[in-house]
């Protein structure tokens, strides 16, 4: 079946991906913005257990393999859970959708799609089941790629063995050539795609953009909020909890600043390195500078961070994590508040460009404790400057409506073309 372009502009998208609502990802906002526009989206993914490992309530194995979220299909396909995240039960994860897609969940894509739309994270494994798809619909398909394999893999899971890594390195080129359009969440992934001998059009840089949800709010705003904050000077981190965040240096960096207890550090999220924090944090004697908040839902997230006096993104020091632009950096510049970011590369560079903040090298726990520093000897006049930098530059770069239009475009072409 050949994809043909709706009537009116309106598209018949196939969305591919292993996460999805109710698990906390990007392409729920994507979504939810095609179909916003009159798009009609059919979503195949798996059950969910993204980040605890273990099924969502109402979720198993078998069944309950139908959803609707905001007027798109959601058809789901049985997947193993990832447990606590060891690479034989991630890796078991991974292959359980591959092949469960192939089984189940291709099949019951009917009709025909004007394009498919595959959001690949980690685990990059979701590009071949998208090629499926794309065989199975003759639909053209757009890879978005947020993760850069094998390289993201060697340095977060710790995977050393040369023939795993050529393997998975030959899987990804191989899946960069089967897509029509390769949509870079990074400039500095081009490079990486464009060795795989595709056309340099065929590659468009497509970032994460910004859901509205995230808007400056004011303390008095979320008062439920503000009661679980320590009182003091808040540095806070949002999201996911793993090895690559390296809160190795965040701990050290709390070390160095012992003689300023008005200095507090925010955790709001889960992920496998949490109970390590929670353990380093008891060891080392910060447990009156740290608050755990654990996970809550991405809806409440602007209602914590009105109580942050500055938000914290870090990564641990590699070429490849230089390369990434960390998600919660759009949603932090969005709600308008100072960031400090100890990471190098591409993130570092968007925080500095848009004087929102101020940037240490990644795993530096001496610049990250003195960046820290520097910005809470800032007046509130001062603060509330790089907050609006931050909220301008949101505007102006990652606007939602701006980009899902750009998207549109590639789909529609696309569509016609074939």
């Amino acid at each position: 079946m050949t994809g043909t372009v709706q009537s009116e502009g309106r598209l018949k998208i196939a969305v591919v991906t292993q996460h999805f609502w109710p698990e906390n990802f990007q392409i729920n906002h994507l979504v939810r913005a095609l179909t916003e526009r009159g798009h009609k989206v059919t979503v195949l993914t798996g059950k969910p257990n993204y980040p605890a490992g273990d099924f969502f309530e109402g979720y198993s194995y078998l069944g309950h393999d139908v959803d609707c979220y905001q007027n798109a299909d959601v058809l789901r396909v049985p997947v193993i859970p990832r447990g606590k995240g060891g690479g034989l039960r991630l890796a078991l994860n991974y292959l359980s959708f591959v092949a469960n897609a192939r089984l189940f969940g291709i099949r019951r894509l009917n009709g025909r799609f004007d394009a498919i739309f595959c959001y690949a994270p980690s685990p990059f494994t979701v590009g071949l089941t998208a090629l499926s798809v794309k065989r199975h619909t003759g639909a053209p398909m757009l890879i978005w790629v947020q993760d850069l394999w094998p390289e993201s893999v060697a340095a977060a899971g710790g995977v050393k063995a040369n023939w795993v890594l050529g393997l998975l390195d030959a899987m990804v080129l191989h899946i960069y050539r089967g897509a029509d359009r390769v949509l870079i969440q990074s400039p500095a992934f081009r490079t990486h795609v464009e060795r795989a001998g595709i056309a340099a059009d065929r590659v468009v840089y497509f970032p994460q953009s910004v859901d509205p949800l995230f808007q400056p709010l004011s303390p008095e705003q979320s008062p439920e909020q503000g009661a679980l904050m320590p009182p003091g000077f808040r540095v806070m981190f949002a999201g996911n909890v793993g090895q690559a965040q390296d809160f190795e240096t965040v701990l050290a960096a709390a070390e160095r600043l012992r003689d300023y207890p008005e200095i507090k550090w925010v955790v709001i999220g889960y992920g496998r390195r949490h109970a390590f924090l929670a353990e380093e944090v008891k060891k080392r004697g910060l447990g009156d500078r740290f608050a755990l908040l654990g996970q809550h839902p991405e809806s409440s997230m602007p209602l914590f961070f009105a109580h942050a006096d500055a938000l914290l993104v870090t990564l641990r020091k590699d070429p490849i994590f230089a390369k990434t632009i960390p998600t919660k950096i759009q949603s932090y510049l969005a709600s308008g508040k100072p960031i400090i970011a100890g990471m190098d590369g591409e993130g570092a560079r968007i925080v500095l460009e848009s004087g929102a903040g101020f940037a240490a090298p990644a795993s530096d726990p001496d610049k990250l404790a003195e960046a820290v520093l520097t910005l809470y000897g800032l007046s509130e006049e001062k603060r509330g400057q790089m907050g609006r930098n931050a909220k301008a530059y949101s505007v102006n770069h990652f606007d939602r409506d701006r980009l899902v239009d750009q998207l549109v475009g590639e789909m529609a072409a696309l569509g016609a073309a074939r």
